[in-house]
Formats: structure tokens, C-alpha cells, sequence
């Protein structure tokens, strides 16, 4: 590293509590303007004082302009230390899993901001968000050679991320072949990812703990699932012994590996599926007289910027009413939110008005968030953003 990157002074606080990020405004351009380093490349981090705190790559252009990958000021993101991460981030789900289907790297939960590895057995999917990662691209499929040796290479560089970072989206296979349905297993139910050309990498791993949770609670149960995609909830439900299953999906693609899914298990039976926007769904339900016992609402994030929270809000407040009308008299609510910028209060907020608005109660008997693989590194909050509330709603 021959470039250095100095902090105004007193921006050194929130590296000192062990924060990864950097934003422009605490930058001393008139020492080192950044608008001078080219997108990716590597720099020591200086206090004002001009005392070096470690290395960042960087990125000019995005609002987090540069991101810490090393206290040692002598260490920059190179192979050796990539092999260093990996090792440690498969020894943290070794001791987690006995199975090899988990989120391998969080990026900054596993000190390697703008990385994501999902391991699917000998297949890994990779997602580079950031410059600084897609410019040791090569060191790091090298890296995971030598602590995994994969059959299949996945990346996934599809992400909105990406394109904030000023890169091109490509989805690649970029070791082996793949030709087969990518099989996997969570919570004992077998699935098949669609890693191409699915959501993300293909399969939500977060929510493998709230599911486990949800799954003893549906024997016996009619179970609505809504945004269902590849039917990670449903077909576990089913599997779990719900007497039947509605897995409801904008995407006819997703719902055709919810039906995939269901025969995997053989489940094809308690599994239906139905096609359509979910509020236009649920309307559509209620109309009918459709009653369950369970729904399940994972919807995508309705707020993905600060801008968005009014209006995400409401959606979510909308679809939590909306979702309550079909519960009989002494119901389960599973609501989820992948909002980051969403508080986890500000959702039993929303839950709560739903509940009054429907002249109902509510008791609240689950709170969960991310699974263990997802760690939250807990000096950046913006690493927590999965939350999970299991709601009994009946009439008093």
C-alpha cells in the first residue's frame, strides 16, 4: 500500500470501537482527497495525528467510501489473509452445523465487508459487493480453493449493491458445471435451489432458526404461506405435519419449485400453490371465506432507504391487517421483516395496530432474528436486520 487515507480529527471514534465503515465527510481531502484513488485499490487509514489504524479498500464513489479489512497496518486483503477469514468463518459453522448448507461469510459479521459465500455441499455461491472485493477476485476463488475445494463455483454478481459500487452484473459459473438441481437440507425437509436464477444466491438461510421455531407449532394446522418463493416455510410446515398448505407467489418460476419441493418430500398432496400479487391475494381469500391457522408473512424489504420508512411502514402495517382477517378465532401470525432500517419495536408497533384494528388480542410468544450464520458484528447494527415475531391472535 503506498497511499494513505487521513481522518479529520475525532473521526477516528468509530474505528476505535470497532466499527468497519468510513464515509466521505470524515475524510481530510485537503491532506488526501479520495476522489484521487481509483475504485478497489487498498489504503492505510491515518488518524488526524497521522498514526496508521489499519488497511481499507476503498471506493471514491459510494457514500461508505472505505472499508476496513485490517487492524495491522502492514496486512492488506491479500490471499494469506482471505485463507485466514474463510478458515475462521467455516470453523465458526462447523461448530454450528452438521450439515453443509449455511451462509458461509456474512461480509462484515465475518470481518470481509462486501462478501457473501452460501455453501450448498460442494457447491458455493459467491456475491461481491463492493470494488475492494471484486479487485481480489482471483486471491479469493484461490483462497476458497485451498480451504474448501468446491466442485462448483458460483458468483452471483447480480446484486443492487453492485451497481451502487459502479460494477457490472454477471452471474457466472466460474468452476466446475453445473447441470443438476443444486439438493439441500434444512431442518431435516430436502430442497432444490435455484442458485442461477433464484432470489439472492437461491435460498434464504436467515430464517432457518425462526422456521425450526414455527415448525412445531403447525401439526394438524392450515398453514397460508405468503411470498412464499421456493416454499422454504410451506413445504417445512407440510413436512412438519400441517394438514394443508397454500403457498402464495407473484413468481409462477418460484411456485413451480415450491411444487418441486413439496415432491421432493412427498408432500405433493398438503402443498397448493397460487399465483399473485399478495394483497390482491388476500382480498381474494377473505372474499371467499377462507379461513387458516397459521399465516406466514416473509415479505421483501418494503424499506430500503431512509426515504422508504413511511411508506414501508404502512405496507407493512396493511399486510399485517390484511393477513389477520383470515386467522379463525385463536390464530398464529409469523411476521417477518428483512428491513434493516425497520427497528424490531417499530414492527410490534405495526403488529400491535393490526391486532387493535381487527378488534382482536395479541400475545406475543417469539421474537427471533438471523440465524448464526448470519453474525452480527456488534459494532455495526446495519449487520442485524432479519426480525421474526410469532404472534397468538384470538378474540377475547
Amino acid at each position: 500500500m503506498t497511499r494513505s487515507l487521513r481522518l479529520k480529527k475525532n473521526a477516528d471514534r468509530r474505528l476505535k470501537a470497532g466499527h468497519l465503515w468510513l464515509y466521505s465527510n470524515e475524510i481530510d481531502m485537503a491532506v488526501t482527497p479520495i476522489k484521487d484513488i481509483p475504485a478497489g485499490e487498498q489504503v492505510v487509514v491515518e488518524a488526524a495525528n497521522g498514526k496508521a489504524m489499519g488497511v481499507a479498500y476503498v471506493n471514491p464513489h459510494s457514500l461508505i467510501c472505505a472499508r476496513l479489512v485490517s487492524r495491522d497496518p502492514k496486512q492488506g486483503l491479500d490471499r494469506s489473509l482471505l485463507v485466514h477469514r474463510l478458515n475462521q468463518a467455516l470453523a465458526l459453522r462447523q461448530r454450528l452445523f452438521d450439515k453443509p448448507f449455511y451462509r458461509l461469510v456474512h461480509g462484515e459479521g465475518d470481518l470481509l465487508p462486501g462478501l457473501i459465500v452460501d455453501r450448498y455441499g460442494d457447491v458455493v455461491v459467491l456475491q461481491l459487493n463492493t470494488a475492494g472485493m471484486q479487485a481480489v477476485v482471483d486471491e479469493l476463488l484461490d483462497a476458497l480453493d485451498k480451504v474448501l475445494s468446491p466442485r462448483v463455483v458460483v458468483l452471483r454478481n447480480d446484486t443492487s449493491g453492485r451497481r451502487l459500487e459502479g460494477l457490472e452484473s454477471t452471474i457466472e459459473v466460474v468452476k466446475g458445471e453445473l447441470a443438476e438441481p443444486v439438493l439441500m437440507e434444512e431442518n431435516g425437509v430436502r430442497f432444490s435451489a435455484p442458485v442461477l436464477d433464484g432470489q439472492k444466491t437461491g435460498w434464504f438461510f436467515d430464517h432457518r432458526t425462526n422456521r425450526a421455531w414455527l415448525n412445531g407449532l403447525v401439526g394438524g394446522k392450515r398453514v397460508l404461506d405468503l411470498f412464499s418463493y421456493v416454499g422454504g416455510w410451506g413445504v417445512q410446515a407440510a413436512a412438519n405435519g400441517a394438514s394443508e398448505v397454500l403457498c402464495v407467489d407473484s413468481s409462477s418460476a418460484a411456485l413451480e419449485r415450491v411444487a418441486e419441493n413439496a415432491a421432493l418430500n412427498g408432500l405433493d398432496e398438503r402443498v397448493s400453490v397460487g399465483e399473485g400479487d399478495a394483497f390482491e391475494v388476500l382480498a381474494a381469500l377473505k372474499a371467499e371465506g377462507e379461513v387458516f391457522d397459521v399465516v406466514i408473512l416473509d415479505p421483501p424489504a418494503f424499506i430500503r432507504k431512509r426515504k422508504d420508512m413511511p411508506a414501508g411502514e404502512r405496507a407493512y402495517g396493511k399486510l399485517n391487517r390484511e393477513a389477520m382477517r383470515l386467522l379463525g378465532r385463536d390464530g398464529l401470525l409469523l411476521s417477518a421483516s428483512c428491513s434493516m432500517h425497520l427497528a424490531p419495536e417499530r414492527l410490534i408497533d405495526v403488529v400491535r395496530g393490526a391486532v387493535r384494528h381487527q378488534d382482536r388480542q395479541g400475545q406475543l410468544i417469539f421474537q427471533g432474528h438471523q440465524g448464526p450464520d448470519h453474525p452480527v458484528h456488534p459494532a455495526i447494527p446495519e449487520t442485524a436486520y432479519l426480525k421474526a415475531l410469532g404472534v397468538r391472535v384470538y378474540r377475547d
